[in-house]
């Protein structure tokens, strides 16, 4: 995610508490969906994997959102 923020990313993980549960959370659900997609045998419903995936989204917007915050270029983009 982001790889173009690869620095940046690495600093807030070392320095914002808040930045780095968010990042964490995100990449544990993105393992999680990832092996519910490639499972041949799912105990989850398609409105269960949904929920996952907005909830990954939603994440991955408050993670663009402190990156701008953090580098005010960013907002510029």
């Amino acid at each position: 995610m982001f790889p173009e923020y690869r620095d940046l990313i690495a600093k807030l993980l070392k320095t914002d508490n808040y930045f780095a549960t968010l990042f964490n959370r995100h990449s544990r659900l993105d393992t999680e969906i990832t092996k519910i997609t490639n499972s041949t045998i799912s105990t989850f419903n398609t409105h269960e994997l949904s929920a996952l995936k907005r909830e990954k989204l939603e994440l991955k917007d408050q993670i663009y959102a402190l990156l701008r915050k953090a580098d005010p270029t960013l907002a510029q983009a």
